[in-house]
């Protein structure tokens, strides 16, 4: 089978994968449609460090082909959209609601592909840039049969980081007011989630000017190219700054831009040894800086509220697919992310 494979130094798009059966507790899902998120290029890049060969992609939909002894929340034929999240269910922070920080969910990758006898990782749990793909139950979310899978696929990562940090982790409450610092793929769904939130205020401060059109589609109030003129919006400050690019000196702006008793969201990856300084002094009015993995989100209760939420027309996911590639144009699809021509591009099987 067709999948995208990185081996430490490059990334080849190759027709000879092989994935094993599920096990018990685990689903066999047909990928039909994939999101290429920067996450995928921090692994290229060296940003993220994972060990290689990997089978690459963790914003997945498809369709259930097989399930393991024991699952019983989806079967053959089901439409899926798949999150990262290989919790356990079992441990105090699964039973808290947080399965996040479930232990079992952070590293400890698998191998259940391989190519030519040599096994493959599976990045982020998930590896959908492979025509199938092996996954644990609580990864494979039962969605309705009508949503294109194409938009169905970003819940599985873009939209839950995004829309959960907003939701899930900074709680917007209503009448409030946002920054939102970048206005790719992580940062409009930031942007919706606070319109969904209700936020009076949303300035969406992004360095491309192209971008203004479809930040105020997703709910900007305001547009700057930078984030200097937020103050002449905002005099005091804002309630939440949420930084989507991952660039340390944007970490001290947003910061910097805060209202009394404000926090700084950091959804933005930066290098692991990347470090942002600010003053101390600046945090004493009851500022905070959040730290925010996956949007603090609760994958199988999040991605069946955003189907209905997308089903109502209040939540975007057709508008977030620029454009779409068949798989063999992975490097055309790299390209276009990495030159900010897409808000996302979703390769397809």
């Amino acid at each position: 089978m067709r999948g995208v494979v990185f081996d430490g130094k490059a990334v080849q798009v190759v027709d000879d994968l092989e994935v094993r059966d599920p096990g018990p507790g685990e689903v066999l899902v047909g990928i039909r449609a994939a999101g290429l998120c920067h996450s995928d290029l921090s692994v290229i890049d060296g940003t993220i460090p994972f060990p290689a060969p990997v089978v690459l992609g963790h914003e997945g939909a498809g369709v259930v082909e097989a399930i393991g002894p024991g699952v019983t929340h989806v079967a053959p034929g089901d439409h899926v959209a798949l999150s990262t999240l290989a919790n356990c269910g079992a441990c105090a922070d699964c039973d808290r609601g947080r399965p996040t920080m479930c232990r079992k969910a952070i590293g400890m990758p698998k191998q259940p592909f391989s190519r030519g006898g040599t096994p493959l990782f599976q990045f982020a749990s998930n590896s959908s840039f492979a025509e199938r793909t092996v996954v644990k139950a609580v990864q494979a979310v039962k969605i309705p049969q009508d949503i294109p899978l194409t938009s169905a696929a970003l819940m599985g990562c873009g939209v839950l980081t995004g829309v959960g940090a907003v939701l899930n982790r900074a709680k917007v409450d209503r009448g409030e007011t946002v920054v939102v610092i970048g206005t790719g793929g992580i940062g409009l769904n930031v942007l919706q989630g606070a319109r969904i939130a209700g936020a009076l205020t949303i300035v969406a401060v992004d360095t491309n000017p192209a971008k203004e059109e479809v930040a105020r589609r997703f709910g900007a109030t305001h547009f700057l190219t930078s984030a200097d003129g937020v103050r002449d919006i905002l005099p005091t400050g804002a309630d939440h700054v949420f930084e989507c690019v991952g660039h340390v000196g944007l970490v001290r702006q947003a910061i910097d831009l805060l209202d009394r008793h404000g926090q700084a969201i950091l959804l933005g990856m930066t290098a692991p040894t990347a470090e942002a300084s600010f003053p101390p002094a600046a945090m004493f009015l009851d500022k905070s800086v959040l730290g925010c993995r996956y949007g603090s989100s609760r994958p199988q209760k999040d991605i069946a509220l955003y189907a209905e939420l997308y089903r109502e027309g209040r939540l975007l996911l057709d508008e977030l697919v620029t454009a779409t590639y068949p798989v063999e144009d992975f490097a055309k699809a790299t390209e276009d992310a990495e030159q900010g021509r897409v808000a996302r591009g979703v390769l397809t099987f």
